[in-house]
């Protein structure tokens, strides 16, 4: 600045209002002499010490300014050169839209040059503020402080984020765990060092994972000093697997395995818990030299399975909702944690269930019957058909023995065929008893699927559900007419319908058949040999009778014995007067 005595000598002409006119330029300076001696190399000094006056402030400073004037576009601002410098508006808009600045306020701007064309100082308030931001994110590093920034978008190989400038972050620096979904970070406000800074090239590098990582050897050395089996801890969900969830302690992972989380049925860990939610947790292991946590959260509740049999007896009714079906049965929630199994065969009194399906849907509300309580195995037996009437205890009534049933042939086995007697009951006609004569290798030959067919009741089963019908039952028993007709000593003609090497067989009537056993008609001891053929009609005799076991025992060598003995007698009679022999009486048989 110039010396006092040399300033009393310098005179500067007012200007208006001791401020630039509204065109911005500042008025001509006028130099008046106090003394007019002066001569011109002392003014010539003068006016040299007065324009390096204003010369202090350097271009590309920053510098406080006091703004004097807001107008629609500008705003005008002093900071103590010659002449004062116009700044958009738009550098004084907040977030809001709104005027950030009122005349009067102190600023910092940035002075770009000292003079303009039109004579105007150069400023930036915008320029400023990065600089200033500049000077900051330098010190951050510097420093190793942290600087929080907004996530603008997702770029490559990473994140824009604005910390008052622009700076990148590395998708290897977002987490310590990788990040799929970058997207879902955006607009989000994140904590970070600064790890690179060029100011002149323009680039700031940052990190979240280094600042993670130090917090979390800081929360895990906390953790670990105070961590006890047993101890109840909240912790937040990292990371959700088919088989668990791992729960971030602070600073250390912990497994809540699948099987912890309820006393009742979980399919998946995320039916319950979803990535980030907060939950209390118990430790139930914990080793120090692998640092690995074991979780329960159904521990933190009472197990419903030590008082099940108080609210669940047998024989109780009970309602509940079917979670999960299986080839053998259906699961019913009686209530959280607590689950009762209807085992197919309890689903139906009268119907063949082959899969819980046909009967209940995964989300039904059914009502059952408590069958029987395990607490220690942790199972409850339930009946579906329970709570019904049991058709089979009716049927006895409805159909005593003896009674003649009409009904359609729904299937056949090789042991008989299964008639439809009502809905879904169904009555056996087993093959022994679909012929009284015939020989029935397979149902097939005497009934067909479909056939509606009378039959005889012949017994009931409630119990074990079963009832049985005959087909010949509804003819005449040709082996008891047989039986009624004939008896042992009888004789008896009939055909040889099959050779066995212990004897032949043979048709004596339509559906009856005898056996003549080998000894009866082949003598081996020297006697007379009788060969028989299939097909080969000859008369015998009737030495065995068995009606409960529908035999019939035939002899050929017997009817030779009473022939030999009717001769005898007839020699016998006639020997007096001797007339014939023996000999000559069988030659004329």
């Amino acid at each position: 600045m110039p010396h006092t005595e040399d300033m009393d000598k310098v005179v500067e002409a007012p200007r208006e209002g001791g401020r630039p006119s509204r065109s911005g330029q500042s008025r001509p300076l006028t130099l008046m002499r106090q003394d007019d001696d002066v001569d011109s190399s002392e003014y010539a000094r003068l006016l040299d010490l007065y324009d390096t006056s204003f010369r202090n402030i350097a271009e590309g400073e920053v510098v406080k300014g006091t703004v004097l004037k807001v107008t629609e576009n500008e705003v005008v601002v002093d900071v103590g050169f010659k002449s004062e410098g116009m700044i958009p508006l738009d550098e004084f808009i907040d977030e809001t839209g709104q005027v950030s600045v009122q005349p009067g306020d102190t600023v910092d701007v940035l002075l770009e040059r000292t003079e303009d064309r039109d004579g105007h100082v150069v400023l930036s308030r915008e320029k400023a503020e990065k600089m200033k931001i500049w000077d900051e994110v330098e010190k951050a590093f510097a420093d190793h402080k942290v600087v929080v920034g907004r996530v603008i978008e997702r770029i490559k190989g990473g994140l824009a984020v604005d910390i008052g400038v622009r700076a990148f972050l590395p998708g290897s620096q977002i987490d310590i765990r990788p990040v799929r979904n970058l997207d879902s970070l955006k607009g989000q406000d994140l904590r970070m060092r600064v790890i690179k800074v060029n100011k002149k090239r323009g680039n700031i590098v940052l990190s979240r994972k280094v600042l993670l990582e130090e917090e979390n050897a800081e929360k895990k050395k906390h953790t670990l000093d105070t961590l006890a089996e047993g101890k109840q801890l909240r912790g937040v969900v990292k990371n959700i697997t088919d088989y668990g969830a791992f729960i971030d302690l602070g600073g250390i992972d912990g497994l809540l395995h699948i099987t912890d989380m309820s006393w009742g049925r979980v399919q998946h860990p995320s039916e319950i818990f979803k990535v980030n939610d907060e939950i209390d947790v118990v430790v139930l292991k914990y080793d120090a030299a692998t640092e690995r946590v074991s979780l329960g959260h159904k521990q933190l509740v009472v197990d419903p399975w030590t008082t099940v049999m108080d609210r669940f007896p047998a024989s109780a009714r009970v309602s509940g909702k079917v979670v999960s079906l299986t080839d053998y049965g259906a699961f019913i929630e009686l209530e959280p944690g607590v689950e009762g199994l209807i085992h197919v065969s309890e689903m139906s009194w009268s119907k063949r269930v082959k899969h819980p399906s046909k009967i209940l849907n995964v989300g039904d509300t059914v009502e059952a019957m408590v069958l029987g309580v395990d607490p220690a195995a942790r199972r409850i037996s339930l009946g579906l058909k329970q709570v019904e009437s049991n058709p089979w205890n009716e049927l006895s009534e409805k159909y005593p023995v003896g009674t003649r049933i009409k009904g359609k042939v729904r299937n056949l086995t090789e042991f008989g065929a299964f008639v439809e007697v009502e809905e879904d009951i169904d009555g056996l006609i087993h093959i022994s008893d679909m012929s009284w004569s015939k020989r029935v290798k397979h149902p097939s030959e005497v009934l067909k699927k479909g056939d509606v067919v009378e039959a005889m009741v012949l017994s009931i089963d409630a119990e074990n559900q079963r009832l049985s019908l005959g087909l010949k039952q509804l003819a005449t028993d040709i082996w008891e007419d047989f039986f009624s007709r004939h008896k042992v000593g009888d004789t008896i003609e009939g055909k040889v319908v099959r050779m066995t090497n212990f004897g032949a067989f043979v048709e004596l009537d339509e559906g009856i058949e005898g056996l003549i056993h080998v000894s009866e008609f082949d003598d081996s001891q020297g006697g007379e040999k009788i060969t028989l053929e299939v097909g080969q009609t000859t008369p015998m005799k009737i030495i065995k009778l068995s009606p409960s076991e529908r035999k019939i025992g035939l002899s050929i060598r017997a009817l030779k014995t009473d022939e030999v003995r009717t001769d005898w007698n007839d020699y016998a009679s006639t020997q007096g007067d001797g007339s014939a022999t023996l000999g000559e009486r069988l030659r004329m048989k």
